[in-house]
């Protein structure tokens, strides 16, 4: 990085974070149409019409704008000291995992992180339910996903016997 493309106090120019957005956007594409290329390996047949091609194009160009969006929403998180909490909510297979991954594909993990948290343990089953989720909430100038798994929610906790009724 060059002088020039730093402020007075450090920060890089908005210019330069968009160059190197591009960039990254740039390979990032390239690494989804090598994932198609394999698919049409594996298959061993051409599986996609151009109608599919052009959506495919579509979703791309609509996914890049918006994870361009969530960088700006990460520096102005930074910069402001604010907090962020997303909660995916859902059962297994219902697209969590692959909308947190495209979320997070462009952030930085300093700033953006994924708490998962497993099926509660002994210890974890005597604690008021909330304390599970204290010490994964950020701190200033951080954003927390959580993948909040169909065990994490209190009222299939007492189905699936992770705790009584009276817990």
């Amino acid at each position: 990085m060059k002088e020039q493309d730093l402020r007075p106090d450090g920060e890089v120019m908005a210019d330069e974070r968009q160059r190197r957005f591009e960039e990254d956007l740039i390979d990032a594409y390239d690494e989804e149409l090598e994932m198609e290329v394999d698919d049409r390996i594996i298959d061993g047949a051409d599986g996609f019409t151009q109608e599919h091609r052009e959506a495919r194009k579509m979703y791309f160009r609509e996914l890049f704008r918006l994870q361009g969006e969530l960088v700006k929403l990460q520096d102005w998180i930074v910069q402001t000291g604010h907090r962020l909490v997303v909660i995916f909510e859902g059962r297994d297979a219902a697209g969590k995992g692959g909308a947190i991954k495209r979320i997070t594909q462009r952030l930085n993990p300093r700033v953006c992180r994924v708490a998962a948290l497993p099926v509660p343990n002994n210890r974890e089953r005597t604690q008021w339910y909330f304390q599970r989720y204290v010490s994964h909430l950020p701190a200033g100038g951080e954003m927390v996903l959580f993948d909040h798994r169909w065990y994490n929610r209190a009222g299939v906790e007492c189905v699936m016997n992770f705790c009584t009724d009276e817990e």
